[in-house]
C-alpha cells in the first residue's frame, strides 16, 4: 500500500488532521481522495469539521478512546459534531492548542512542561491515564514532537535518553526515534497513525517509513 499522502500538496498531514482508532477528523474541504486513503489505511470513519473555525485540526485536537480535548473557543456546531463520538473536555484558558501541547493514547498523556498541575490532574481524570510533563528533544510542544498509538511511540530524533526513559516507564510501549519528509524532526506534523495503520506526508523516505513501521509494530508491505 502507498503510505504517502498530502493535503493539496502539503505534507503536514498531522497539522491538518487528527486520527484515533475509530475516527479521523479532517477539515470540511479535505479532498475525497485523501479521505478515502484514510478510510482504507486506518479503518476509520471520517469526520469533517473545523475547530475554532480553523482547518488545523491536528494542532487543536487531542485525546484517546476515552475522550477528546479541544479549545474552549470552539464553536457550538463544532462541539456538537465531535460530541457525537466522544465526551469532550474544553481548554478554557491559557494554552489551548490541545494537539500541540498534549501527546496522548490509552496508556498515558505527556503534556507541555509549563502546564498547570491542576489542569494536568483534570486531563488525567478525563482521559483515564497517568499524565507527565515532558519535552522531547527539548521541544515543549510534545503533541507535534511525537506520534503515539496504543502499539508504540515515534519521537523527535533529538529526544534524550532521559526523555525516552520517562515515556517508557509511563506507557510500557516501544519508544523509538523517527523523522518524516526527509528529516523533519517534528514527526507529529507529518505522520498520522492508529492501531490499524499509518500514513506519512509526501516526501517521507523509505528508510523513515521503515523506522515508523518498526516502532509502531507494523510489518513492511
Amino acid at each position: 500500500m502507498d503510505r504517502f499522502v498530502s493535503i493539496v500538496g502539503d505534507p503536514h498531514i498531522g497539522v491538518f488532521t487528527r486520527v484515533f482508532d475509530d475516527i479521523a477528523v479532517v477539515p470540511p474541504d479535505a479532498p475525497d481522495d485523501l479521505t478515502a486513503r484514510y478510510e482504507e489505511a486506518l479503518k476509520v470513519e471520517v469526520v469533517r469539521t473545523t475547530i475554532q473555525r480553523s482547518p488545523i485540526i491536528g494542532s487543536l485536537l487531542a485525546g484517546n478512546n476515552h475522550g477528546l480535548i479541544i479549545t474552549g473557543m470552539a464553536g457550538r456546531d463544532e462541539i456538537d459534531i465531535l460530541s457525537e463520538y466522544r465526551d469532550l473536555m474544553l481548554l478554557e484558558e491559557g494554552m489551548n492548542a490541545a494537539g500541540n501541547i498534549i501527546l496522548a493514547n490509552d496508556h498515558f498523556a505527556a503534556v507541555h512542561p509549563d502546564m498547570d498541575e491542576e489542569l494536568m490532574d483534570a486531563l488525567g481524570d478525563f482521559l483515564k491515564v497517568p499524565v507527565i510533563p515532558l519535552t522531547l528533544g527539548g521541544v515543549k510542544t510534545v503533541g507535534m514532537a511525537a506520534v503515539a498509538t496504543d502499539t508504540g511511540v515515534v519521537v523527535n530524533p533529538r529526544s534524550t535518553p532521559a526523555e525516552i526513559q520517562a515515556l517508557e516507564q509511563i506507557c510500557d510501549l516501544p519508544v523509538g526515534k523517527g523523522t518524516v519528509s526527509m528529516g523533519n524532526a517534528m514527526v507529529g506534523t507529518g505522520l498520522v497513525a492508529n492501531r490499524y495503520g499509518y500514513l506519512a506526508g509526501v516526501g517521507t523516505s523509505g528508510y523513515e517509513l521503515g523506522r515508523i513501521e518498526d516502532i509502531l509494530g507494523f510489518e513492511e508491505e
